[in-house]
Parts: structure tokens; C-alpha cells; sequence
């Protein structure tokens, strides 16, 4: 059953965080920056060749990776709306034909290459489509019930998940495992990937990733591991990187809804507590989950938007993700099984994540993970207001944002006094250890010497 594959998985869990060695991770990953890209909705015509005209307006933005949501065929039985799930694969090798072909791809990755941007794909290994290839060739490798029956799976309450249009894989197979790695292997071998995101990626044993990744990198050393998880011990089985769900859920609360900026405090210290030292934490403030069932960024963050990313790049162990149409003001849900395409006319906030990317590329305390400066705390004696500070050697950055819709006075103390450059309009600002600060509605310094 899934429910004790998990609790196995739970085990080697222990086993990996108690003899996993820190993870040195690539040095091109150290303050790189992540894009992710829905192919279907980033271009009317949704595909590879009308995407790579936009490569190069991203690398003026500063993106170093791009994250392509799946490019594998989407299965046809039981498949939601007109095209289906990105995440219902019907041949891992393969490249959906709506999206180009396989020399399409691979010209796209080269010319990523080519403007020095690496390029990861989403990865979906715990299910398939019902009409992938292994329901007749492998049938052994899908999970089944009670009763025997193939199923789609079942949550943490033991109910039936809505994921009517997949199967469950079964990982207590070993015919499957080897199978998954050698999927895997392929895109790296076929189109020089620089990495996978791997989704689900809870669901799956523990020890497969611990193998797989180890493989992988044998393979190539450099590569960047993203899970879809927010379990501490991904990064014990080979992992870079894991997502700051849990982070993502406070700053919609204290950004959002009006909660005191003392839950952030509360998750950084549960960060420390939980996270190895050698993490890193993607955070963000939309992504294709968050965008199609949560609501846009505009509904959840409202005119803290930019201060809630900016805080993503200013975070300690962060790397910072956006995704597809939010550097115009992404105004709507885009849909998931339809095409939906992305209006590139929106309001342009181009030149703010330019600079927010910047301050991740030219600033050592602002590196990810383990490479970054230590957070320090500025107290504010208020409640809507979050300071803190960062040094990594003779560099530091000071972020101060208020999430409140009113102007803020505060009194100050613990901040690293000095002459700073204000990231945002380039002037120059003397900040003292302590003082009075007023602070405009929904605003934010960031400010670097």
C-alpha cells in the first residue's frame, strides 16, 4: 500500500539525514536565479521555436535557469479538458508534439547555452498516464489497491485523490526504479540538461532519490536537483534545493491577510531548526500551482506584491523563482487543461525584477544556501514592519519592508550603521544603528554597501 510505502520512506529518512555528507553544490547554482516557463500559455502559439525569441529579453532580466513545466506527451484516456495535464505523461521519452519536436528542443536548449542560461525540466515520477506505454509492457510497476486494481492513489487520509487522469507507480518494484533512472539519464545524455524538477517528489522512497541523484550526478556533476517538497531530509537523498512552501503560506498571511511579521520570525527559526545547513529553499511568490488554484499574485499579495518578492531575494537560503508573465503583472488564473496564453501587454515590472536580480548576482551575502550571509534581526517594535540584515565578508544588505496599508513610524535598533546605496532608486542613504524611520503604505528599503 502507498500508505506504507511512505512510512518505509519515513525510515530511510532517518537513515539518510543521520549519514549524508553536506552537499557542495555547483558553482554556477551559488546566485542563480529561476524562471519557470508554462510553454503551453507563454506564446500564442505555444511552443519551443516561438518561446526561444524570448530568451534573450530573459537573460537581459538576469535569469540563469529556466525551468520547463513537463514537455513529455500528455496521455489521452481519462485526460482533463481538451489537451490535458502537463503532469499526465504518457512516454517519458518523448517531446509532445503541441509543444515542437525533439530537434526543436534541443535547439531551444542551445540557445539558452549559447546565452550562458541553464535549462532544467520538470520530472513527474509518481504516476503516469493510463495510456503510457508500461500499462501494457510493465503492469507490474503500477500500484494497485485493496481489491487489485490499478489506482490513481490515495492521500495522506487514506481518500481517493482527484487525480482521476493518472495511475500511481509503485516503487517497491525494482524493475521500476531502474527504469525511472535510465528515463532520467536519457534527457541528460539526449539534451545536455543542466537538471530536473521533480514533482511529487515526497511521494516517491526516499532511497530511490538517494540512488538516483547519485547516479545522475555521476553522470554529470553539476547538475541542479529541485524537489517538490518541503520534507527537510530531500536534501539528504542528493537534492539542492527543496520549495519554501511553508514560507510561501506565511508571507501570503503577513503580506496578504495582515498578520504581525512575528510569523516570519516564528518560520525562520523552524527553518534553522529543520533545514541543513547546505539547503537551498526556493522561494517565490507565484508559481503554475499557485497561479491556476490560489489566484493571482495581485488577489493574494495585493500592493505588497513586490515587497513579498523582494523579501523571497533578500531571505536567507534562498533562491529566488519567477514564474512566466510576472514581470507584466500576470492578472489572471491561467487555465490548466486549456490553452490560455499569457498577455505579454500587462503592466511591465520588467525593471524591478531586473534589479532584484542584480542584487542576487552582485551581492556575496545575498548567495544561496550556505554561500549567503546569516539574517540578522533589526527590531522595529512593530508589528507590520520586517527588518533584518546580511553580511557575507565586506558586503552587506539591509531589507526593511512595511506590509501594512498605512503609512508606518517605528523606532529602530540592531541594524549595521554605514553609508548605503538605496537598490531601488540608487541614491545614497546613512543608516545609523538605531533610530525613527517613517515608512510609506505597502513599501520597502533594500540597501547595500
Amino acid at each position: 500500500m502507498k500508505t506504507n510505502m511512505i512510512l518505509a520512506a519515513g525510515l530511510v529518512f532517518s537513515w539518510i539525514t543521520s549519514v549524508a555528507q553536506p552537499l557542495e553544490h555547483a558553482e554556477w547554482t551559488r546566485n542563480a536565479t529561476l524562471y519557470e516557463v508554462n510553454t503551453r500559455q507563454a506564446t500564442p502559439e505555444g511552443t519551443f521555436n516561438a518561446f526561444q525569441s524570448h530568451l534573450p529579453r530573459l537573460k537581459e532580466m538576469g535569469v540563469d535557469i529556466l525551468w520547463f513545466m513537463p514537455i513529455q506527451p500528455i496521455g489521452v484516456l481519462h485526460r482533463k479538458g481538451m489537451l490535458g495535464s502537463y503532469y499526465s505523461i504518457s512516454d517519458y521519452t518523448a517531446i509532445n508534439p503541441e509543444f515542437g519536436s525533439e530537434y526543436d528542443f534541443e535547439m531551444l536548449v542551445m540557445a539558452a547555452h549559447a546565452l550562458e542560461m541553464k535549462v532544467i525540466i520538470d520530472w513527474v515520477p509518481n504516476h503516469t498516464a493510463w495510456d503510457h506505454h508500461w500499462m501494457t509492457e510493465h503492469p507490474e510497476y503500477f500500484w494497485r489497491d485493496a481489491q487489485g486494481i490499478i489506482s490513481n492513489g490515495r492521500n495522506d487520509h487514506d481518500q481517493p485523490t482527484d487525480w482521476t487522469d493518472v495511475a500511481e507507480l509503485d516503487y517497491s518494484n525494482d524493475g521500476l526504479q531502474q527504469a525511472m533512472r535510465e528515463e532520467m539519464a536519457w534527457w541528460v545524455h539526449r539534451f545536455q540538461l543542466d537538471g530536473f524538477r521533480c514533482d511529487m517528489a515526497g511521494g516517491v522512497p526516499f532511497d530511490f532519490w538517494a540512488e538516483t541523484n547519485r547516479q545522475l550526478r555521476d553522470l554529470k556533476p553539476d547538475l541542479l536537483l529541485l524537489a517538490e517538497s518541503n520534507f527537510p531530509g530531500m536534501h539528504r537523498s542528493g537534492f539542492d534545493m527543496t520549495y519554501g512552501w511553508e514560507f510561501h503560506h506565511v508571507l501570503n498571511k503577513v503580506a496578504g491577510k495582515g498578520e504581525s511579521v512575528a510569523a516570519l520570525d516564528s518560520y525562520l527559526a523552524k527553518q534553522r531548526k529543520e533545514f541543513p545547513e547546505d539547503a537551498y529553499l526556493m522561494m517565490f511568490i507565484d508559481n503554475h500551482d499557485e497561479n491556476s488554484w490560489n489566484g493571482t499574485v495581485q488577489k493574494r499579495l495585493g500592493a505588497n506584491a513586490q515587497a513579498a518578492f523582494a523579501l523571497c531575494v533578500a531571505w536567507e537560503k534562498s533562491m529566488p523563482l519567477i514564474y512566466n508573465g510576472q514581470e507584466v503583472s500576470l492578472n489572471k488564473s491561467l487555465r490548466f487543461f486549456e490553452r490560455d496564453t499569457i498577455d505579454w501587454n500587462g503592466s511591465p515590472q520588467t525593471d524591478f525584477y531586473s534589479r532584484m536580480m542584480d542584487l542576487k548576482h552582485q551581492h556575496p551575502a545575498l548567495a544561496n544556501g550556505q554561500y549567503g550571509g546569516e539574517q540578522i534581526p533589526i527590531t522595529t517594535q512593530n508589528d507590520r514592519v520586517y527588518a533584518f540584515s546580511r553580511s557575507k565578508g565586506d558586503n552587506t544588505v539591509v531589507f526593511m519592508a512595511n506590509f501594512d496599508g498605512a503609512e508606518q513610524k517605528i523606532h529602530y535598533s540592531g541594524a549595521p550603521a554605514g553609508t548605503y546605496t538605496n537598490a531601488i532608486t540608487g541614491k545614497k542613504i546613512r543608516w545609523s544603528a538605531k533610530g525613527k524611520k517613517v515608512l510609506p503604505a505597502n513599501s520597502f528599503y533594500f540597501l547595500t554597501r
